[in-house]
């Protein structure tokens, strides 16, 4: 049985991927907070809507050798960044990375992956019982 296809594990799967990108995008926030003309950027809130449109975007790969396999492909980044408009503070040489508020979207994005591990721990728990093996 393939956890994934059940609606619930694909959610927290597809979640979890947006969480662990955030912090990858949050991270280059902190890591450019010197680099001069440097805008933060964020990804855009994960929805259920987003998560069904990328379900269905495919990539068609192409053959360039008798040897090479053909076939369809999910897109490699599923989840788009968009740069901070209106920064609320940006430094003389441009920079517009905050570090307080970096910080406390990394902390506030690691507590909602802590969160939903949690869930996905949990949910795997209740399998277990209901297929008898128990805790």
């Amino acid at each position: 049985m393939e956890l994934n296809k059940l609606t619930l594990f694909g959610l927290v799967k597809g979640r979890m991927g947006w969480l662990a990108k955030r912090q990858e995008v949050l991270a280059q926030n902190v890591a450019n907070a010197d680099t001069p003309g440097y805008k933060p950027k964020d990804l855009k809130a994960f929805n259920f809507d987003d998560m069904v449109r990328r379900q269905q975007t495919k990539l068609n790969a192409v053959t360039t050798s008798p040897m090479h396999m053909g076939g369809t492909r999910r897109s490699t980044s599923a989840y788009s960044e968009q740069e901070n408009r209106s920064p609320y503070e940006t430094s003389p040489d441009g920079n517009a990375v905050v570090l307080e508020e970096q910080m406390a979207k990394i902390g506030e994005t690691q507590m909602q992956y802590q969160l939903t591990n949690e869930l996905y721990r949990k949910h795997i728990g209740m399998i277990k019982i209901a297929i008898g093996k128990g805790r």
